[in-house]
């Protein structure tokens, strides 16, 4: 496929609808559009997926969720979250109950070393990263562990550039040497942890020249980050999709809360564990309900008192089971099992590994109504298209940050044209679906929030404003939980510390795209810090920072494919084909191939990327494809 011309994106002002998929979209009314969405979706009840927004409000998220549950009685409810952390939240409630980082911003600021693994946050996570900074210059030692020397990686203290899916061979040989050296925070591993004998014999092959062959390591490297960490009184552990886009990226995750356990880093102030999202309100989303297998709150669908709780609340009855997840939805789009989507400020045509395969599957739906603000690839699939509000600025609420912060958001502009407000939308259609819900504003979404959340009871706006932002749990209106989670762990009392965190029993699996003679390039994709996902809201500005996609390779695989920075290749995986221009970058390693997600109007990163999902979490694996990379022909000038 040839490099395609960038494509501008407007706000969309009025309602879309289309009287057959063979004809293009036309202006509706409201009530138009409305009516054939509650047609169209009532037609599918059985059959029926709603895609959430990580973008959108706390409140936005809960009464989605509710329009899932309560008007079209399925839990088949989910969001971009499924794309990128969902194996964070997987392993961290597996280990400690709840699917939140531990610590808070500020207390990086005060640790003694900060490891950051598979993320290069000084790009994809900039705010947080000024938290690092402050940290390092108050004395951290920062430790880097990623397959490129990211701008992440020149303020650390040593760089661990490791293959790529080789982080489980590095935990476990960083574990062992923890343990071999003596540094192990023995009281704790017995009194707050379960199955450490059986993790000591999982890692114990795992020597270090073991790991060096594997990951590609130096061994000296290993044992100095092992020593650093454990010796350290406090430290805390960062990563983000370096991780978790892998087909077994909840097993990556549970590798590294190991490290946390056999040293006691967890659940003590500036000692912890944080994955940092990537939207401003995909930790928010997962809390409000809009995953498959929680309530509002975090709460378990499979636990009979929470969902008599919103039953009650409710007036309706919740499926006593899990619903599908985001992968889950599109392999039942195939099946036919699923006819009818509700999308609401997601683009999956675009952000979906495999991206063509996804755009077939969206096609395959019967029915799809998507509400957004721009007229996305998605939308162009639609049905039915909703003009919404901008979630950071036209709209009033609250969002969930990396640090379970609720913050307030609050309206400054007005949206254009016909563009409404997302919870009005829903509501108007819920109640063309038979369910009148009233709110008189984003307050009072909140409030039944708290009703059936204790974890958000003691946020009231007026709180909230007050201390600008809080972080869950809060459970009381009259004081403030501790920054940190899991401080139970430390109790000597049995009753008080409650369940041991488990010890996670995971093995080393490569990536599931093998590099081979015809495809021996390993193709990594992530971000860059001018541009946004897949580039919908960050694509029509000018930035000296910006030169579009490329296809990165380090200096030894330019030479010996005989391309220049500039020069258009072929790119080919086993799914598809891109053109892309090389860039040049000293930070890979030979061998190892870097694209980003921010320009599929351009290059289309993702029909590259492999659909090879976690089995716990749904999280495709987009950090390993294998590609191939050719020079063209040069093209034949007539005179």
């Amino acid at each position: 496929m040839r490099k395609r011309e960038p494509k501008t994106y407007t706000r969309l002002t009025h309602p879309l609808v289309r009287d057959s998929r063979d004809e293009p979209f036309r202006q509706a009314s409201w009530d138009e559009a409305l009516d054939r969405a509650a047609r169209g979706l009532r037609a599918a009840r059985g059959a029926f997926g709603m895609f959430s927004c990580a973008r959108a409000t706390n409140e936005m998220n809960y009464v989605a969720q509710k329009f899932a549950r309560v008007v079209m009685g399925t839990n088949n409810v989910d969001s971009c979250n499924r794309t990128c952390h969902a194996p964070s939240v997987a392993g961290l409630s597996a280990a400690f109950g709840s699917g939140g980082g531990t610590s808070s911003y500020e207390e990086i600021e005060h640790t003694d070393v900060i490891v950051m693994w598979g993320s290069n946050a000084r790009f994809a996570h900039p705010i947080f990263f000024q938290h690092a900074l402050k940290g390092i210059r108050n004395g951290a030692r920062m430790y880097a562990v990623d397959p490129r020397r990211t701008s992440t990686a020149e303020w650390a203290e040593s760089w661990l550039g490791l293959n790529v899916g080789t982080d489980i061979p590095m935990a476990h040989a960083i574990g062992r040497e923890i343990i071999h050296a003596g540094l192990v925070n023995e009281a704790f591993v017995e009194r707050a942890t379960s199955g450490f004998e059986e993790y000591r014999k999982l890692v114990e092959p795992w020597t270090l020249s073991l790991a060096e062959k594997v990951t590609g390591v130096p061994a000296r490297a290993i044992k100095e980050l092992a020593h650093a960490y454990a010796r350290a009184e406090r430290a805390q552990l960062c990563w983000t999709l370096g991780i978790t886009e892998h087909h077994n990226g909840t097993d990556n995750v549970r590798a590294l809360i190991n490290l946390s356990l056999l040293t006691g880093h967890v659940g003590r102030y500036a000692s912890g564990l944080q994955p940092l999202r990537g939207q401003n309100n995909v930790q928010g989303g997962g809390d409000m309900g809009a995953i498959p297998n929680r309530l509002p709150g975090f709460q378990d669908i499979l636990d009979p008192e929470a969902r008599h709780r919103f039953e009650s609340a409710w007036d309706t009855v919740i499926q006593p089971h899990y619903g599908l997840n985001l992968t889950e939805m599109f392999e039942a789009m195939e099946e036919g099992a699923l006819k009818a989507v509700y999308c609401i400020g997601e683009n999956p045509a675009q952000s979906e590994a495999d991206s063509e395969q996804a755009v077939r599957r969206l096609k395959a739906l019967d029915f799809l109504v998507v509400q957004d603000i721009f007229l996305t690839r998605t939308a162009e699939l639609a049905d039915v298209v909703l003009p919404a509000t901008a979630g950071w600025a036209e709209t009033d609420g609250t969002t969930t940050n990396s640090e379970r912060r609720v913050q307030r958001v609050r309206r400054a502009v007005t949206p254009p044209g016909k563009a409404r407000e997302d919870i009005d939308i829903i509501c108007d259609l819920a109640a063309r679906l038979g369910h009148a819900w009233k709110y008189a504003d984003a307050e009072a979404v909140w409030n039944e929030l708290r009703s059936v959340s204790p974890d958000h009871y003691g946020m009231t706006y007026e709180r909230l404003e007050e201390h600008q932002g809080i972080q869950w749990p809060c459970p009381s209106t009259d004081g403030l939980e501790p920054t940190y989670l899991h401080g139970r762990l430390w109790e000597t009392d049995a009753v008080r510390r409650g369940r041991p965190a488990p010890f996670g029993i995971v093995q080393h699996d490569p990536p599931v795209d093998l590099t081979d003679e015809e495809y021996p390039i390993r193709l990594t994709t992530g971000r860059r810090l001018d541009s946004y996902n897949t580039g919908v809201q960050s694509g029509g500005f000018a930035s000296p920072l910006r030169r579009g996609e490329y296809v990165e390779l380090c200096p030894e695989d330019a030479e010996r494919y005989g391309v220049v920075v500039g020069e258009e290749v072929r790119v080919t995986s086993r799914r598809g084909s891109v053109v892309a221009p090389v860039w040049v970058d000293t930070a890979l390693r030979p061998g190892l191939a870097f694209m980003t997600m921010h320009f599929p109007d351009e290059v289309d990163t993702n029909q590259l990327t492999i659909e090879a999902n976690c089995p716990i979490a749904g999280t495709a694996e987009f950090k390993a494809s294998a590609i191939r990379i050719e020079k063209l022909p040069a093209p034949a000038y007539v005179r």
